[in-house]
């Protein structure tokens, strides 16, 4: 029988390790993709081991292959590096292993989601009516928003596609900008829209959607169901659409705004830089991840919604032998998401509100913001370096000529492993 008490000690301590070296590490590992394969793999064995021993298999075999992303000098996509008090409930919840489906199966996580979602919107400064749900990321949150955006928009057309489906129902206009995120055409598939729905608008040369442009393609419309999609933050550049034309022109129009905020929602957080959203709160829906910038472990993102009867409603589910469900003054959490058997997500978000407080939360996305514009200032100091994008968040795009010599510059940079840059603009790299 296996000393659990033993076994979470070594594996607590195994953590601590691994991220008290990763400012040391290589960022990118020199790792073979088949020793790799062969340490983990081969047929299943017949008989088990104790757990000790699968431990120190899992540990020889993988942490050599692992990405240092969660440590200081690792520049691609936009990955956080999880506060350690996060770190720590994160631990704790795979112990307590609850289901955070509703009251029933497990009030503390219900509550807790309760408290967070109060938290977010504060921080956030989204109205307080807003329902939300805790999804693991915007993909996931992007799906719910625009199934809420689908339920509402199409009820006003008189069609229920809850009962009926999308055979035969009106079509739904789809708006969006042309560097928008590829998960939205990915929703817009998941949900039955289709990517022929969108109706792409140009954006300028920071990636921003241009706002004359905008107006027009909703103006175009005659009467259509129609949902617009809106950036806080270009993947690339940064660059925010303007939310309150977005909104006032879309909603004259009766349009639903979804508000895609992966990483730059967090910018209303900030005193400094809670200029660049705003009109947010006009908006419909909203996403924003939680395991970027707040940064919370793998996998979290938060989803709100203003109305939130179309949340539900496209949500929502009942079933006889389900205790619980709507029934007395708890939240049930699996109202507003996707899953059922569901990780109880509000631990670590709350751990990392509560680490961070309101005034960390805003150093933290100040203190980001100051460094990239240090990056900006002393790369494009450098012969033959431009900066390829204005710089109004957290993110520097830098080019080195034609894409040859970028390509080996990267190359050269992240081979020493003191380094990680992955991928190109397009990719949330580069």
């Amino acid at each position: 029988m296996t000393n659990l008490r033993t076994l979470l000690t070594e594996t607590a301590d195994r953590v601590a390790d691994y991220r008290e070296s990763l400012a040391e590490r290589r960022v990118a590992p020199d790792a073979d993709p088949e020793r790799l394969r062969e340490d983990l793999g081969g047929p299943l064995p017949a008989h088990g081991i104790d757990p000790a021993s699968v431990l120190d298999e899992l540990v020889a075999a993988v942490e050599p292959a692992l990405m240092s992303s969660a440590g200081p000098r690792f520049f691609g996509f936009v990955v956080g590096g999880s506060l350690d008090a996060a770190v720590g409930a994160d631990l704790l919840t795979s112990g307590w292993d609850q289901l955070a489906f509703n009251g029933a199966s497990s009030p503390a996580a219900a509550i807790v989601e309760e408290t967070v979602g109060v938290w977010l919107k504060e921080s956030l400064g989204l109205p307080g009516p807003a329902s939300f749900g805790i999804v693991t990321g915007t993909q996931a949150g992007s799906t719910v928003g625009l199934a809420a955006a689908r339920h509402r928009v199409l009820e006003r057309a008189g069609w229920d596609v809850e009962r009926d489906g999308l055979q035969g129902a009106p079509r739904v206009r789809v708006i969006a900008g042309e560097e928008r995120h590829a998960t939205i055409d990915r929703s817009l598939r998941l949900l039955g829209l289709g990517v022929a729905a969108i109706e792409s608008v140009p954006t300028g040369p920071n990636g921003a959607v241009d706002s004359d442009a905008l107006v027009a393609a909703i103006e175009a419309g005659s009467g259509e169901p129609t949902i617009l999609v809106v950036q806080a933050g270009n993947v690339n550049t940064g660059a925010f659409d303007d939310l309150a034309v977005a909104c006032e022109v879309a909603h004259r129009h009766g349009a639903w705004v979804h508000v895609d905020g992966a990483f730059g929602l967090w910018a209303a957080a900030s005193p400094a830089f809670e200029h660049l959203v705003a009109g947010r709160e006009a908006a419909d829906s909203w996403v924003v991840d939680g395991h970027k910038w707040l940064n919370l472990p793998y996998d979290t993102g938060f989803v709100f919604c203003a109305d939130p009867n179309a949340h539900a409603a496209s949500m929502s589910y009942t079933a006889a032998y389900l205790v619980g469900q709507g029934e007395g003054s708890v939240r049930a959490p699996s109202d507003y998401v996707p899953e059922s058997s569901r990780r109880a997500r509000g631990f670590v978000t709350w751990a990392a509100l509560r680490e961070l407080g309101r005034d960390g939360l805003a150093e933290l996305v100040e203190r980001c913001c100051a460094l990239a514009r240090r990056f900006a200032e002393q790369l494009g100091g450098i012969d033959g370096v431009t900066i390829a994008n204005d710089v109004v968040l957290d993110q520097v795009l830098v080019g080195f000529g034609d894409d040859d010599r970028t390509d080996r510059v990267i190359e050269a940079s992240s081979g020493t492993g003191r380094a990680g840059w992955v991928g190109r603009p397009g990719t949330a790299g580069g």
